[in-house]
């Protein structure tokens, strides 16, 4: 049930291709095989509210929270999460040359009891 959440400043929008964000960084987790693809789960939350550094109006950041159930080992977290940052720095390409941007990775194991139902899955299987 690998999650990926990328939050980003709103004044990245006209400047970056959000959905195309968002494929990259489900491809990655996809090529990485950490999870079955029907388990994993990305998506965007534009904050409108933010300020970056000195507060400078250009100044605008990418965060990229993963969560995941714990059970892999160090190796393959780091490995992943440097993947992701390669991924997102690739789509930044060119919002860096004209915006400072602060770009980051953050790893979370879900350790905790969750209760989840995956009807994809579901679709999945029954397709094969």
């Amino acid at each position: 049930m690998p999650h990926v959440i990328a939050e980003y400043s709103a004044n990245l929008e006209d400047r970056l291709d959000i959905g195309a964000l968002i494929a990259d960084l489900h491809q990655v987790v996809a090529a990485s095989g950490v999870a079955d693809l029907a388990a994993i789960r990305t998506r965007a939350a534009r904050r409108e509210h933010f300020r970056v550094g000195d507060g400078a109006p250009a100044n605008g950041f990418v965060h990229i929270t993963m969560r995941l159930r714990v059970g892999r080992s160090q190796e393959i977290l780091n490995a992943l999460g440097q993947s992701l940052l390669d991924a997102a720095d690739r789509r930044l390409q060119d919002v860096h040359a004209t915006h400072p941007v602060a770009l980051t990775v953050e790893m979370h194991e879900i350790d905790q009891l969750t209760f989840r139902r995956n009807s994809l899955r579901e679709r999945t299987d029954s397709a094969a």
